[in-house]
């Protein structure tokens, strides 16, 4: 028998769709991971050719998914589906609560795209992962991610290493979902 299917995460925003990753997005994901910002402030993920690209979608985020109920998702621009970054939580083992993560295509940087995807996936961390915190974990020299990140209201944590004898990373932290609403006036 098959196990039903899992519903497919997907999240509009004024601009941008957000969905879940599948093996068919293997090209954007090669292109992406090669970027040499992504292997400068991310790292080198030994992503060479389509069948990398495609483990580590299956390896990543489609193994997320079905351990956490979160991972990292495509970001597509709604208009006609261009995939232009990914944006989503990363549960590590070293951190308490899920680490927002995102990267974007250099064509797609500074259009306000990045920030509006990791808008959109802090306003639902308490719905789709129960978080009640994020962190973000970010090379000390990566300013336009510190920027966002402090737009965002995440505010520093200290430094962390994600890896034993990694360099030391910056780590930032904020509340999400756990403010309670004023009552509205008689």
């Amino acid at each position: 028998m098959t196990p039903p299917a899992r519903p497919e995460f997907v999240v509009d925003t004024s601009r941008l769709t957000l969905r879940q990753l599948t093996p068919d997005d293997a090209p954007f994901i090669l292109e992406l991971v090669n970027d040499p910002d992504w292997i400068r402030y991310i790292g080198d993920r030994g992503v060479r050719d389509l069948d990398d690209a495609r483990r580590y979608i299956t390896d990543g985020p489609m193994a997320s998914y079905d351990r956490h109920g979160f991972g990292l998702y495509l970001v597509t621009v709604r208009a006609d589906a261009t995939p232009i970054g990914i944006c989503g939580l990363i549960q590590r083992e070293s951190l308490p609560a899920p680490d927002l993560g995102f990267a974007f295509l250099p064509a797609f940087r500074g259009a306000g795209y990045a920030s509006e995807a990791a808008a959109a996936i802090v306003r639902l961390a308490p719905e789709i992962a129960g978080a009640r915190e994020l962190y973000a974990v970010v090379q000390p020299d990566n300013t336009r991610s510190f920027d966002l990140l402090g737009r965002l209201g995440f505010r520093p944590a200290g430094t962390t290493h994600l890896v034993p004898d990694g360099p030391a990373l910056a780590l930032l932290s904020m509340s999400v979902g756990g403010v309670a609403e004023r009552p509205s006036a008689p």
